[in-house]
C-alpha cells in the first residue's frame, strides 16, 4: 500500500492511496477459504466444494466486500500514520475505471480539527442576575389559575349574552344547504370572546338570551384544516339552551383541593417552586451567554469549513421553515438572503465555541458516563413508533457519529457547569424584567450580525427553565366540534441569534468508501 500526500493547506488534507491488485486478490482468496466449508453444491459433499468453484459462485460478492474492507482499513491507516483528527467523515473516492485484477487507487480528502490551546479556567469572572420570588408574584399566579378555572352560574332568562359569558348551545351547520360531517353538536359550552370558534360565530351570538334560536352565517378560513370547508360559506342554526355568567371563585383551601392539593398553602408552595425554577432557567441563560461571549472574545482560530457548512445549513433550514409559516414569506425570504453572510458568521462562531468547549472538557476530564448515555438514547427513542425504537437504539450504538450528536448537548452542559463551578461569581438581585432585558441585550451584542433581526419575523418565545434551543411542546387546544373551531395560528420557530448551543464537535467515524449505506434511523411518527 502506498500513501502520498497531495494537499496540505490550512485544515485541509488530501492523499492518494494505491492498493496493489495482488493484495486484494490474496484477501479474496483468504475469504474463499473461510467460507468454503459452509458452501453446498450439488455433486459435492458439504465442505468439499473446490475453491475455484466457490470463487466462481461468490467471487464477485467477496471481491466487492474485500475492496470495501481494504479501503476502510487504508483510510484508517492514513489517519493514524499522519496523526490526523478528522473534523467530519473524510471524503473517499475510488478512481474511475477500477476493475478486478487492477490496482485500486483512492483519493482521500479530509478536514482536520485545529490545534486549540484550552484556556486556563482560573480567574474567570461572571455576574449572576437573580430574581427573588415575592409573595405578590405567588398571589398573582394563584389568581391566574383561578381566572383560568372559572365557574359559571345560570343567568336570568332575560339576560343578554355579552363578552365573557358562557353559552350552552345546540347547533347544526350546512354548506350549500347540506349538513356536513362534524357540523352538529348539542350542549356545547362556548365563552363569548374566547376565540374558540371560527371568526364571526361568537360575535353573532352576542345579545342572545336563554331559549333563543338564531341562524348565523360565517365563512370558514382559507387555512381551515378540513379541505372540504376551506373558504366555504356556511349557515348554522343555533339554539341557546342557557346563558351563564361567571361566578366568583373563592380562593381558599377548598379551591386548592379541587385542584388536587391538600390546601391553599400547598398550592402556593408549588407555584413558588415553579416560579423559582423558571427564573433560575433565565439566570442560567444569562450566565451562559456571558460565558460564551467571554470565550468567543478571547479566541479566534480557523475552523473546519465543512462543520461551518453543516451548521449553516441547519440554521438556514430552520429559517426557511419559519419563513414558510409567516404571513409574508416572500419578504422574509428576501431579508434572509440579504443577511445570509451574517447567518454564516453565526454558524462559524457556534462551531468555534463548540470546539473550544470540547477542548476544555477533554483537558479537564469532563465525561458523559454510560448510564447518562443510555438515558439519552432511551429518551430519544421515545420520538419513534414503538416498533421502531429498538432499531433506533441499535443504530445509535452502531454509528459513532449518531452517538456523538446525541451526546454533544449533555456534554456541553457539563462543560458549562464545570466552568461555572470554577468561575468567580458575583450575585446581583434584579427584577424579572431587568433579567429579560439583560438577556435581550446580550442577544444584540453578538460578534457577527450588526443588523436587527428581520422585521417580518415573529420573535421566538422567551425561554424559562429550558435551554435556548429547547422548545416547549405545543399546547393542545381544547377539543371542540370541527366546523366551529378556529385553526390555530402557526408560530415562528427560529430567530436570528447565536445564543443557541454551540455547534457540536462530531466524533470521527471510521470511513468506508463505496460501502452500502448504514441502516437509517427509524422514521419518526
Amino acid at each position: 500500500m502506498q500513501i502520498k500526500e497531495t494537499a496540505n493547506e490550512g485544515l485541509k488534507r488530501a492523499y492518494t492511496v494505491t492498493i496493489p491488485a495482488k493484495e486484494i486478490d490474496e484477501r479474496v482468496n483468504s475469504e474463499v477459504k473461510k467460507i468454503a466449508p459452509q458452501v453446498k453444491m450439488p455433486g459435492f459433499r458439504p465442505g468439499k466444494v473446490p475453491a475455484n468453484l466457490v470463487r466462481k459462485m461468490h467471487g464477485e460478492q467477496l471481491h466487492a466486500q474485500t475492496v470495501n474492507d481494504v479501503i476502510r482499513e487504508s483510510v484508517d491507516k492514513v489517519m493514524v500514520e499522519n496523526k490526523l483528527r478528522p473534523a467530519m467523515q473524510p471524503k473517499v473516492e475510488l478512481a474511475e475505471g477500477y476493475e478486478e485484477g487492477k490496482d485500486a487507487s483512492l483519493s482521500v480528502e479530509v478536514e482536520v480539527l485545529p490545534e486549540i490551546e484550552a484556556p486556563e479556567t482560573d480567574g474567570l469572572k461572571l455576574e449572576r442576575l437573580t430574581v427573588p420570588v415575592t409573595d405578590e408574584q405567588v398571589d398573582e399566579a394563584v389568581e391566574r389559575i383561578a381566572s383560568n378555572n372559572k365557574n359559571y352560574k345560570d343567568a336570568a332568562k332575560t339576560k343578554k349574552a355579552a363578552d365573557g359569558d358562557q353559552l350552552i348551545i345546540d347547533f347544526v351547520g350546512r354548506v350549500d344547504g347540506t349538513e356536513f360531517e362534524g357540523g352538529k353538536a348539542e350542549n356545547t359550552p362556548l365563552v363569548i370572546g374566547s376565540g374558540q370558534f371560527i371568526p364571526g360565530f361568537e360575535e353573532q351570538l352576542t345579545g342572545v338570551k336563554t331559549g333563543d334560536e338564531k341562524t348565523i352565517t360565517v365563512t370558514f378560513p382559507e387555512d381551515y384544516p378540513a379541505e372540504n370547508l376551506k373558504g366555504k360559506e356556511a349557515e348554522f342554526d343555533v339554539t341557546v339552551q342557557q346563558v351563564k355568567v361567571p361566578a366568583d371563585t373563592k380562593i381558599d383551601d377548598e379551591f386548592a383541593k379541587n385542584l388536587g392539593l391538600e390546601n391553599l398553602d400547598k398550592l402556593k408552595e408549588l407555584l413558588r417552586g415553579q416560579l423559582e425554577q423558571e427564573t433560575a432557567g433565565l439566570t442560567r441563560t444569562q450566565m451562559k451567554r456571558q460565558l460564551l461571549d467571554t470565550l468567543a472574545a478571547g479566541h479566534d482560530f480557523a475552523v473546519p469549513q465543512g462543520m461551518v457548512d453543516a451548521e449553516f445549513e441547519q440554521i438556514w433550514a430552520q429559517l426557511q421553515q419559519e419563513a414558510a409559516q409567516s404571513d409574508d414569506a416572500e419578504a422574509m425570504l428576501k431579508e434572509m438572503e440579504d443577511e445570509k453572510d451574517d447567518y454564516r458568521n453565526i454558524a462559524e462562531r457556534r462551531v468555534r465555541l463548540g470546539l473550544l468547549l470540547s477542548e476544555i472538557g477533554q483537558k479537564n476530564g469532563v465525561e458523559v458516563n454510560a448510564n447518562e448515555m443510555n438515558m439519552l438514547i432511551q429518551q430519544a427513542a421515545q420520538q419513534y413508533r414503538a416498533e421502531d425504537r429498538e432499531r433506533f437504539v441499535q443504530y445509535v450504538q452502531q454509528e459513532p457519529m449518531a452517538a456523538a450528536q446525541l451526546r454533544a448537548p449533555l456534554y456541553e452542559d457539563k462543560v458549562v457547569d464545570f466552568l461555572f463551578d470554577k468561575a468567580e461569581i458575583t450575585d446581583r438581585e434584579v427584577t424579572r424584567e431587568e433579567l429579560e432585558a439583560a438577556i435581550e441585550a446580550e442577544e444584540t451584542t453578538e460578534e457577527t450580525p450588526k443588523k436587527k433581526a428581520p422585521a417580518k419575523k415573529a420573535p421566538a418565545k422567551k425561554t424559562a427553565s429550558k435551554k435556548t434551543d429547547d422548545k416547549p411542546a405545543a399546547k393542545k387546544a381544547p377539543a371542540k366540534k370541527a366546523p366551529a373551531k378556529k385553526a390555530p395560528a402557526k408560530k415562528a420557530a427560529a430567530k436570528k441569534t447565536d445564543d443557541k448551543e454551540p455547534a457540536k464537535k462530531a466524533a470521527a467515524k471510521k470511513p468506508a468508501a463505496k460501502k452500502a449505506p448504514a441502516k437509517k434511523a427509524a422514521a419518526k411518527k
